[in-house]
């Protein structure tokens, strides 16, 4: 199997390109800058797209481009820099695919898309929330859909996930070893996180299992985030005492704190499980004990 993916040199990326390359997966890669080695294709989606030999005998393509939605306050200029990270990139892709006829496209999504769900579980079958972040994803999506004239698309949507390095965990890990960890807010927002090696494992699944359309990638058992901070203090051996007040938040964070922070999204992954995933990682102890 030939997989060309997009996006490699981020967290989700790097992992996934190893443990392809690990079980025997020949891989190429798309780069934003010159290629340099020879699994590399350069593209420039704002440019001349997607170079035709890059595509030449690939069974499926796994796009993970975007720049990440908590790195800093969303002014209007960094919610276009989102929103141009994205879909654009996802779009010219879709279509490179299309007229290559490439059987498999799996395209990087989020949580996000349902917005603040409060106590109310939600699957693939719920429609989209309401907010800057559903209305990224819903277009995010939407630019995926040119893949579908030859492709089996599935939509990744990929919940805050959990890793040794990078990720939520490393602007956390330093707040909580320091015994400053505390609930955001309340602390009953739900959070629906994954660990980073059941995120790699369910993409390596989907390229090879008749899944289409979207799919959460999240754990079985989303928590709150009073939970979730008390249980990474547990594994730590840290107190996680300290609270921040919602007030505080949005006014640091503005719209970025009150969506990503202070929403709550009680995802769970209906499709995948029901598809037979088996996930590595099925309690948040598990995950965060593994990341530690």
């Amino acid at each position: 199997m030939r997989v060309l993916v997009a996006g490699s040199s981020g967290l989700i990326g790097t992992a996934l390109v190893a443990a392809l390359r690990g079980s025997g997966t020949d891989v190429v890669r798309l780069v934003r800058r010159e290629a340099r080695l020879p699994d590399e294709f350069s593209w420039d989606p704002e440019g001349f797209g997607v170079p035709d030999e890059a595509l030449d005998g690939v069974d499926a393509v796994v796009s993970l481009g975007g720049i990440g939605v908590g790195d800093r306050r969303w002014s209007g200029h960094f919610r276009q820099q989102l929103r141009d990270s994205r879909i654009t990139p996802t779009q010219v892709l879709a279509e490179a695919i299309a007229a290559a006829k490439v059987p498999v496209f799996l395209s990087a999504s989020a949580t996000g898309y349902y917005g603040d769900t409060g106590d109310r579980e939600v699957t693939e079958a719920d429609g989209p929330g309401s907010g800057f972040l559903p209305d990224l994803t819903v277009d995010w999506e939407a630019a995926a859909e040119p893949a579908a004239a030859s492709a089996r698309v599935a939509l990744l949507r990929t919940g805050p996930v959990l890793a040794p390095r990078g990720g939520l965990l490393a602007k956390l890990r330093p707040v909580v070893k320091a015994g400053l960890g505390g609930r955001m807010g309340d602390g009953r927002q739900f959070l629906p996180w994954i660990s980073l090696r059941d995120e790699v494992a369910a993409i390596e699944f989907l390229l090879t299992h008749d899944v289409d359309g979207p799919v959460n990638l999240t754990a079985p058992i989303p928590v709150r985030f009073g939970e979730f901070i008390a249980t990474y203090g547990t594994v730590l051996h840290r107190p996680t005492r300290l609270p921040v007040p919602a007030a505080a938040l949005r006014l640091v964070g503005g719209d970025m704190a009150r969506e990503m922070i202070l929403g709550s999204a009680r995802v769970v992954p209906d499709v995948l499980t029901k598809a037979g995933f088996s996930f590595t990682d099925g309690t948040l102890l598990d995950a965060l004990t593994w990341t530690r």
